[in-house]
């Protein structure tokens, strides 16, 4: 160490060292810290991660390193940082211990969702701080294969009050860089005299300043070409500066230089470098094993590789540098390279790590090989079971280049497009189904591959876009799979009610292709009464389908439903329910929806499951309630980087409650969405959300506008049909009453044809408001006690503020107080602002003084604390609430007991003393 405390060596890093040294205080300190080193190869980033490592005296560390050659094989990069701690997985949760034994090939099992394996990662680091903080330091973290850097992006925007410090060293990339919005230190080149400094210690003999001067600038500060570049240099080199030197990318002109080292290394010792390098495990035994295949004096061929600083052998073999690794590959012809990747293959015991012994197999092919290629493809069905989609993709890749027959090559790059496509990579599961289809498939494939190019669409680009392929794809399918047909067909009709009024070809053309087809069963089954249900609404009317719809929704609500069929078939079911205004079985299913997501850890369908329940909640005038779920969805968003299921949950549930400035921030988030610009579902939405607002606000003009545009594509259904009940109060407001009883009767035979309890009193509700005299009184009254009898208690308080506001202008103040103080006590319970502060002002025009509530406790919590506190109040234990908000138990703990500060508590006993309405987030 010099006197500053800075590493022997590192020059010129005196702030950098002491923000590290800052961060590990903190750690120590019980405080976690996330940091990113950014900046170009040979910067000094490695030496920054050395430095820590010899300041975390006390600590635990931990460390990984990116290599390029690794990036397809999944969880590779987190099963190197993990593997030291994995003496803690037993005290792990139990699904999250299986998560992680499948991701790192410990045991069999379905593929884990991958933030399952995130949040397990948390709970393992958070579980391993234990009495001494932890250090995890990854270095080269942009060649991390894509699972591993995803799950510690999840785990490093959830670290809080751990007693973990996760330190990063990613190269500057440009545009789609890792590791984005989190903290970063971006280390720059050297100043001019440190350079000098730096230059003069690596430069044995005179230097005439000229050339120094020249290769200060030339280096731009980068301390490792300060060091490297110099000792590959003769002197008549030095003599002229870097002038010698081929004009690239410093990186390059880095590699050039270990390269012209390797190269004047002895051949053995070069051979092993080359085996170190293809091999990026670092496993000395192994790497010892190969070499004596290939003949090498393993002993002295490891003595002149330490003697050349190049590269370490320890526990685990370690290069200066990772472009001394590329150097070292770069250095071998194929023909060599191939017989190291052979030596690798041979030397890897097939049963304990099959999938790395295959892919140097693969890597040791010059040409077809039937046998590596159906290796490969039996390798790929393994990682699928343990979640390493990416790796299956990039197996079933190589295999169908290892293919030459023209039918199995079609086939297996028909498998290779499916994995590319479910681990994400788009283009390239677009470039793989066009090259299959050029093959020989038959007509089943190319049926799947008809459906895989739609898959691809509906997410990269809309529903639309990927609506009509889904079609086509349902029909070809339908004499070869009928189950799979029929799946392709529901996803076809989802597809085509999200996209809606923007579909090319409409909602109608799915209906009628779903009713030409044959029912796979004789008598149909729940899933073909569905589909025709939701086919006879759309193409022959509501009173045609509905029946038929709510027999189908009747079987899934009393008969069993799998988890792997329920999560493909219960969401269009839930709408459904909506959609036949069967409440009951509306809360029913959501709720079984999202404890399916939530027990399986399918957090991929857990979003769009709290979207329906949220939506049923709102419907239920538990706003509050509704807001935990927002949260978890966000929660999940933060998880997944897509925010746009916390703002339609925003979306919901911000007009019931008033807010104008959250819903106009929740309508500009969605509609500035590419993605969703082409799915007229989302036009609906927002309409409906504005007509509510405005309904709420008493501004019925806005409000018909909106109610009338939400309303006119009644083949969306869903939100659709709610927009013509907002339509029918805001016309009646604004003076529109033919229009509004137009709309009143088409809702009547609504309810006439579903019959259920809650579109009876909607209907009874909207009739009262174009009807006069007892008519009315008797149709308000009924609408009132119809939903009294449902859990629609937000329809059931909107029921009696519109009676009260009848009976008040019929000259009945009495009677009018009596209602309107029920409405604005179920309204104001519920957390509904506006319509509160409505039924508030028709009680004082109404002769009664009513003071606007004051609030129980000042809003004094922040969104996250007041979740933590509300699952803490229902009895949800620190694990439990950690695993559904993506949080490590630490951190909750950490959060109520700031909660607990803020209430004036001290305990989680206490906390169930407090009302919902002290739990209030600060907006």
């Amino acid at each position: 160490m010099g006197r500053d405390g800075v590493r022997a060596g590192l020059v010129g890093r005196r702030n950098e060292c002491r923000y590290l040294d800052h961060l590990l205080a903190e750690a120590r300190a019980g405080q976690s810290g996330v940091l990113v080193v950014r900046g170009e190869a040979g910067i000094g980033k490695t030496e920054l991660l050395n430095y820590l490592i010899e300041r975390a005296i006390g600590c635990r560390v931990v460390r990984a390193a990116g290599v390029q050659s690794e990036m397809e094989l999944s969880y590779a990069g987190l099963h190197q940082l993990c593997a030291p701690l994995l003496s803690h997985l037993d005290d792990l949760p139990e699904p999250q211990q299986n998560a992680l034994r499948t991701a790192f090939g410990m045991r069999a099992g379905d593929a884990p969702d991958r933030f399952l394996v995130g949040l397990a990662t948390l709970s393992l680091l958070a579980g391993a701080a234990g009495d001494e903080p932890l250090v995890c330091l990854v270095d080269d973290a942009q060649w991390l294969d894509r699972v591993s850097a995803q799950t510690l992006e999840f785990v490093a925007r959830r670290l809080l009050a751990e007693s973990v410090l996760l330190v990063l060293a990613v190269r500057e990339s440009g545009p789609g860089e890792a590791f984005t919005d989190l903290r970063e230190l971006h280390v720059r080149g050297l100043s001019d005299s440190d350079s000098r400094r730096l230059l003069e210690s690596v430069i044995t003999g005179p230097l005439d300043r000229r050339v120094r001067d020249r290769i200060v600038a030339e280096t731009h500060g980068n301390p490792l070409a300060l060091v490297e570049l110099p000792r590959g240099l003769t002197a008549v080199e030095l003599a002229g500066g870097l002038a010698g030197l081929e004009r690239g990318p410093l990186s390059s002109q880095i590699e050039n230089g270990f390269l012209r080292r390797v190269q004047s290394l002895p051949a053995e010792t070069q051979q092993l470098l080359l085996i170190a390098a293809a091999e990026p495990v670092g496993d000395v035994a192994l790497l010892r094993r190969a070499a004596e295949r290939l003949g090498i004096a393993v002993s002295s061929a490891e003595t002149s590789a330490e003697t050349s600083g190049l590269i370490s052998f320890g526990t685990w073999v370690r290069f200066r540098h990772p472009l001394v690794r590329s150097a070292a590959y770069r250095a071998a012809d194929f023909e060599q390279r191939r017989r190291v990747h052979k030596a690798l293959a041979d030397s890897i015991d097939a049963q304990f790590d099959p999938e790395r012994r295959v892919w140097h197999l693969a890597s040791a092919t010059t040409g077809p090989d039937e046998a590596v290629a159906s290796e490969l493809e039996r390798s790929a069905g393994r990682a699928q079971l343990r979640g390493g989609m990416a790796t299956a993709a990039a197996f079933l890749q190589r295999a169908t280049e290892l293919t030459s027959d023209p039918t199995r090559w079609g086939h297996r790059a028909l498998a290779a497009a499916q994995a590319k496509y479910r681990a994400g990579a788009f283009d390239v599961a677009r470039e793989l189904v066009d090259a299959a289809e050029l093959s020989r498939l038959d007509d089943v494939r190319s049926a799947q591959a008809m459906l895989l190019r739609g898959q691809i669409m509906s997410v990269s680009q809309s529903a639309s876009a990927g609506l009509p392929l889904l079609l086509e794809a349902a029909e070809r399918l339908q004499p070869f799979d009928a189950k799979l047909a029929r799946e392709t067909y529901r996803d076809a009709l989802y597809a085509a009610l999200t996209a809606g009024r923007l579909a090319a070809g409409g909602v109608r053309d799915v209906a009628e292709a779903v009713l030409s087809a044959p029912p796979s069963t004789h008598p149909a089954t729940r899933e073909d009464l569905l589909l025709q249900g939701v086919a006879r609404v759309i193409t022959e009317g509501y009173a045609a389908g509905a029946p038929v719809l709510m027999e189908a929704v009747a079987a899934f609500r009393t008969e069993e439903v799998a988890p792997e069929d329920g999560l493909g078939w219960l969401p269009l079911v839930c709408r459904m329910a909506h959609t036949t205004w069967d409440f009951d079985a509306w809360s029913e299913l959501s709720a079984r929806l999202v404890d399916m997501g939530r027990d399986t850890g399918a957090l991929a369908f857990l979003p769009s499951s709290l979207l329906l329940r949220l939506s049923n909640r709102a419907f239920a005038g538990d706003l509050r309630g509704a807001d935990s779920l927002v949260a978890e969805a966000n929660a999940i968003g933060e998880a997944t980087g897509s925010s746009f299921f916390a703002h339609y949950g925003a979306l919901v549930l911000e007009p019931f409650k008033g807010r104008e400035s959250t819903t106009y921030q929740a309508i500009e988030a969605l509609t500035q969405d590419r993605l969703l610009q082409d799915e007229g579902k989302v036009t609906t939405a927002t309409q409906w959300a504005l007509a509510v607002l405005y309904n709420g606000l008493g501004r019925y003009e806005e409000a018909y506008a909106c109610a009338e545009r939400g309303s006119e594509n009644p083949q969306e259904l869903g939100l659709s049909l709610q927009s013509r009940v907002e339509f029918v109060e805001a016309a009646v407001r604004s003076g529109r009453t033919t229009r509004a009883a137009e709309a009143a009767r088409m809702i009547e035979e609504m309810a006439q044809a579903s019959k259920t309890t809650w579109a009876l009193g909607i209907s009874a509700a909207t009739r009262a408001l174009v009807s006069d005299g007892r008519a009315a009184e008797d149709l308000h009254r009924e609408a009132i006690e119809l939903l009294d009898r449902t859990q629609t208690r937000m329809d059931s308080a909107r029921a009696r503020l519109r009676y009260g506001e009848w009976l008040r202008s019929e000259g009945r103040p009495a009677d009018a107080r009596e209602r309107l103080s029920e409405a604005h006590e179920m309204l104001s319970e519920a957390g509904a602002e506006a319509f509160a502060e409505r039924a508030r002002r028709e009680l004082q025009a109404a002769g009664a003084k009513v003071r606007k509530r004051a609030s129980v406790a000042p809003a004094i919590l922040t969104a996250k604390e007041v979740e933590i506190a509300r699952l803490a109040k229902e009895g949800f234990t620190n694990p439990e609430i950690g695993a559904r908000l993506f949080l490590s138990p630490h951190t909750v703990d950490w959060h109520l007991r700031k909660v607990f500060a803020k209430l004036g508590i001290s305990s989680r006993k206490e906390i169930s003393s407090v009302r919902p309405e002290g739990l209030t987030a600060t907006r």
